[in-house]
């Protein structure tokens, strides 16, 4: 099923929801919706759902516009954060529940139930209620409740925000990897950008009811159009420095009170047609300890995360970097470190639009 978003809007009295949103997500493709909370990306899904109707726009599915096609009529799927399951029932009846309502024969009603919780791996937990299952199962009975509709679209509301970190890690690729299988059309919606990055074929990045960018993953996090993109994707999260870019003959640098370091001619020679200051971004693992570094400062605090050491490395007062260092490194607060920057995958950005000066 492809879905078609048409100058979408919704208002909530004089708050607007979402903003303006057009994108388009083709037959079989696994799509996010992300952003920070408020953002406008539930209320999008839940106009594509039917639950809530637009203000302004169209939802068109293939060809057909659904603005005023009812939700039980749009053949979707649809896994809460909640997971929603009728606790007086058993798991075999919340998964059959859909069928029931659509009057399926009890004998087609058991076949279904059967053969999606077999392919969820819920098969023995039938006679069991909600009260009894973990979070885990609890889950994938929701997830077979909208899988046994045979439904073209799958929508996702933050399914995983209730599961444990490791269980959120095996859901992720199980869910992705049975989308896949199924080929269903389905739309994620998540806050977390881990799940978007690893699970998604392309991010539609939401902001105060505005979509930022429709792209694949690699696009967002290599050429972010964005400062909040740049900011909200990558974790740790990207480094900015107010700098100026200058030209001495044939080479730029980025200058503040803190640094001076050459640039790359391409990117330097963008940065530079801005004039005036612009607003550097580089990720905390394109920074390396260095003795022969052009950037010095003092470390403040050191948070360890197991594989990396994470550094809040002061340069002076205005001016701090995050940087992943090696452990073995045994880095403490007040130590001076000096540090290298890999300047081929700096970003720039106006101060004024907040738009890339690289990326249009």
């Amino acid at each position: 099923m492809k879905i078609v978003l048409e100058n979408l809007t919704k208002k909530f009295g004089t708050v607007v929801g979402v903003d303006d949103v057009s994108l388009t997500i083709e037959d079989g493709e696994f799509v996010a919706f992300l952003g920070p909370s408020g953002c406008g990306k539930t209320t999008t899904l839940l106009m594509i759902a039917g639950i809530y109707r637009p203000t302004a726009g169209i939802i068109r599915f293939d060809d057909r516009v659904i603005n005023q096609v009812p939700p039980r009529d749009r053949n979707i799927g649809m896994v809460f954060q909640s997971y929603a399951l009728y606790p007086h029932m058993t798991v075999f009846g919340n998964i059959a529940y859909p069928l029931k309502l659509k009057k399926v024969p009890k004998e087609e009603q058991a076949e279904r139930v059967r053969e999606v919780a077999a392919k969820m791996g819920i098969a023995n937990l039938l006679d069991r209620r909600p009260a009894q299952l973990s979070g885990g199962q609890q889950q994938r009975v929701a997830l077979g409740r909208a899988l046994v509709k045979q439904p073209d679209v799958l929508l996702f509301d933050e399914p995983l925000s209730n599961l444990d970190a490791r269980l959120r890690l095996s859901m992720r690729g199980e869910i992705r990897h049975l989308q896949k299988e199924l080929g269903i059309t389905a739309i994620y919606v998540t806050h977390d950008q881990v799940e978007a990055m690893t699970m998604a074929d392309r991010i539609a990045v939401m902001n105060q009811g505005k979509l930022q960018a429709f792209d694949t993953p690699d696009d967002l996090y290599d050429r972010p159009k964005t400062l909040f993109i740049a900011g909200f994707v990558g974790n740790p999260p990207m480094n900015f420095l107010e700098v100026e870019v200058q030209r001495e003959g044939d080479t730029f640098y980025a200058v503040n009170s803190a640094l001076r370091v050459p640039l790359p001619a391409e990117r330097g020679e963008a940065a530079a047609r801005h004039g005036g200051r612009v607003i550097m971004g580089i990720r905390p693992e394109d920074i390396a300890l260095s003795e022969t570094g052009a950037v010095r400062g003092e470390v403040f605090v050191v948070e360890p995360l197991g594989r990396d050491d994470l550094l809040d490395v002061h340069l002076d007062a205005a001016n701090r970097l995050s940087v992943l260092a090696d452990p073995t490194a045994h880095l403490r607060a007040g130590d001076t470190v000096t540090l290298a920057l890999d300047t081929r995958k700096v970003q720039f950005f106006d101060p004024q639009t907040e738009l890339s000066l690289l990326w249009r």
